[in-house]
């Protein structure tokens, strides 16, 4: 009840058994290691079975693990304290030294070949001059091997010391779009080239030796080369068949469009004599009107090229010269470059017979201008340039993604609208859509948008299949009209496609590439010659006795143009099919057989269905040697690393220019 008393509240008591030691106080918690230890094994020993074989598990896969990293790490951490003491004792900085800059080629660190030990490469000795060559990953190091570049490092080079390069720490083989990165103009801060970023050494790869067809195209380039030197030394153009030469820019166009060319294929001799032109005798001081897009691509891209392989600061300050000169071009009132500047006197103009320029040359000289702005620290060239691609981005007047073919310099508004095509005046367009977003490091979105915007356009608007082969080939449209009509030109597609599946792309457009670079190569197989006409008209509907080609009497003329060989290339290295360099090596043969003149170069020639007499036009275009030719020694390569498509990316007249690293 509430009124009985509370109980006792209740005690709780806790019983404690001490030892005799204990209890005497002489064996108390003292934190000595005895203690200590005993302590540890009674909290093993209450462990269940299990948690103990864990725990002695991972201990013993802890200790594996150690000596694994301690034998694999040894040599490495040697070597590299090796390597930093030697650099120290043999490695002293050059004042004033400006070493290339390859972006993501790291610089030469020890060559293996005495500068002063080559000797003329006559055809006779070059497969064994160049079997001895080592070929690591680093094209600056297996291209320096074959050069004296004394004029740049000038450091002892020991032929028995083993060569190191370094690797690169970026790679964009197969990446993704990554939106959360940004392209930024270079800093007008930066005054000379950057360095090359420190990068871990790499093992050196086994060397690769010259092939029979490569030797075969060495060849080739030493006859043309033979006729220019013998007949038009210094000017653009051989005229093989007078033994003449043509002016165009008078600018020495095929010696400076070839200079890369040699470098790729070793040819020291001619490169040397090529370099000294250049040194004396190339000025651009002089009151002579150039195309902005044909110097752009040529010259500027040449000689930067040029540079980025050897090393060389002339052809660097080449490139600064000529390019400040092309400037005023883009003084128009919608920043739309005109077509033509005069060197000399700073001015700069549309064609005389309108005021239009045509969209591929306005927006194909984005790689050359944005990379002379990396090299120099100017902003002033990218700026140009990106201009006009940002302008085109937004104009009106697109179909489905594809341009028409010319634009307006005063309003910066397309004109004669409702013509689309992937041939001349319009096929740079495209390519340098994909090769921009490329050269930044995949970064720039808009570009890439572009473009596989127009590659849908063309999917839906000029894709076509010819009979009887089914062939599939890219025609043109005009106002709604569809014409079979394909030039030559745009067998640049395959090459292109490929690039960008290589680059991540949808796997979509190799198929294509694949279905568009057999077309080309029948535009080849189906002529007389062997050799593919200017332009072709493809049958729509079988009939009998008609092949898939047509060729009218005006367009069966042969430029030596590169971009059916350009596209095998891109083909071969990506796929590794051998058919490809099959291909290439017929075109080759039918170039010697067709084109070549026996006093030194190789023609143009008028009619391609007439084995007989192809009717030789006696002109040899400067990119035949720029091009055509170095595609050829690619194609038949099977270095992947000679010139590294994850390193490099072509400009439009095969001009290797470096993909750039992140800073």
């Amino acid at each position: 009840s509430a009124a009985a008393a509370s109980p006792p509240p209740r005690r709780d008591f806790i019983s404690v058994t001490l030892s005799p030691e204990e209890a005497a106080g002489a064996g108390g918690y003292n934190n000595s290691k005895a203690w200590r230890r005993r302590s540890c094994w009674r909290k093993w020993k209450q462990l269940s079975r299990l948690q103990r074989s864990v725990i002695l598990f991972l201990f013993a896969f802890l200790a594996v693990c150690g000596v694994i990293s301690y034998t694999s790490m040894g040599e490495p951490w040697k070597s590299l304290t090796n390597k930093s003491l030697d650099d120290q004792r043999t490695e002293p900085e050059i004042p004033g030294l400006k070493l290339a800059n390859p972006a993501v080629l790291p610089a030469p660190q020890k060559a293996e070949a005495n500068p002063g030990d080559y000797t003329e490469l006559s055809p006779q000795v070059l497969r064994e001059e160049m079997s001895f060559i080592k070929l690591p990953k680093s094209l600056d190091v297996r291209l320096k091997t074959r050069y004296d570049t004394s004029r740049v490092v000038e450091e002892p080079l020991q032929a028995d010391k083993e060569e190191k390069t370094e690797k690169s720490v970026i790679s964009w083989r197969g990446a993704v779009i990554e939106p959360d990165q940004s392209t930024e103009p270079p800093s007008s801060k930066i005054k000379e080239p950057e360095k090359p970023s420190s990068v871990e050494a790499e093992d050196q790869k086994e060397p690769v030796p010259i092939n029979e067809r490569q030797m075969a195209v060495i060849e080739a380039f030493r006859h043309a080369w033979k006729g220019y030197k013998d007949f038009a030394w210094g000017h653009d153009e051989l005229k093989p068949l007078s033994k003449s030469y043509s002016e165009w820019f008078g600018l020495g166009l095929t010696l400076i469009d070839a200079l890369d060319t040699m470098w790729i294929l070793g040819l020291k001799e001619e490169f040397e004599e090529a370099r000294k032109w250049v040194a004396n005798d190339l000025v651009f001081d002089k009151n002579v009107d150039v195309n902005l897009f044909e110097s752009t691509i040529r010259i500027l891209g040449g000689l930067l090229s040029t540079y980025h392989l050897s090393g060389d600061s002339l052809f660097l300050e080449k490139a600064k010269d000529i390019g400040n000169r092309l400037m005023p071009a883009f003084k128009t009132p919608s920043k739309i470059p005109y077509s033509d500047v005069n060197i000399g006197r700073g001015t700069a103009h549309p064609p005389r017979w309108t005021s239009d320029s045509t969209v591929a040359e306005v927006t194909s000289i984005q790689l050359e201008f944005r990379e002379l702005s990396r090299l120099t620290g100017d902003e002033k060239f990218q700026k140009a340039v990106d201009e006009v691609m940002k302008h085109v981005h937004t104009l009106s007047g697109k179909n489905d993604g594809l341009v028409p073919m010319f634009i307006n310099t005063n309003s910066g508004q397309f004109t004669h609208l409702g013509v689309y095509t992937l041939g001349a005046r319009a096929d740079s367009y495209y390519e340098y859509l994909l090769k921009q977003w490329i050269q930044g490091g995949k970064k720039e979105n808009e570009l890439l948008e572009d473009y596989m915007r127009a590659i849908e356009g063309v999917k839906k608007h000029l894709l076509q299949k010819s009979q009887p082969k089914k062939l599939t080939f890219v025609g043109e449209l005009a106002h709604g009209h569809f014409s079979a009509k394909m030039d030559h030109l745009v067998c640049f597609l395959p090459g292109t496609l490929a690039l960008g599946a290589h680059n991540g792309l949808t796997a979509d457009h190799m198929k294509l590439a694949e279905a568009l670079i057999e077309t080309c190569y029948q535009m080849y197989a189906q002529v007389e010659t062997g050799l593919s006409p200017e332009i072709v008209h493809f049958n729509l509907h079988a009939q009998k006795g008609h092949k898939d080609v047509e060729i009218k009497p005006a367009d069966r003329h042969n430029l030596l143009r590169p971009e059916t060989v350009e596209s095998l290339f891109y083909m071969y290295r990506f796929t590794g099919d051998k058919k490809y360099q099959d291909w290439g090596w017929e075109i080759l043969q039918n170039f010697n057989k067709y084109t070549r003149v026996p006093t030194g170069g190789y023609t143009s020639i008028n009619n391609v269905q007439n084995p007989s007499n192809p009717e030789p036009r006696d002109k040899m275009e400067s990119f035949f040697l720029g091009e055509t030719l170095k595609y050829m020694f690619l194609l038949f390569s099977d270095d992947i690393d000679l010139i590294n498509l994850d390193k490099y990316v072509f400009n439009t007249e095969a001009h290797p220019l470096p993909i750039w690293v992140p800073a």
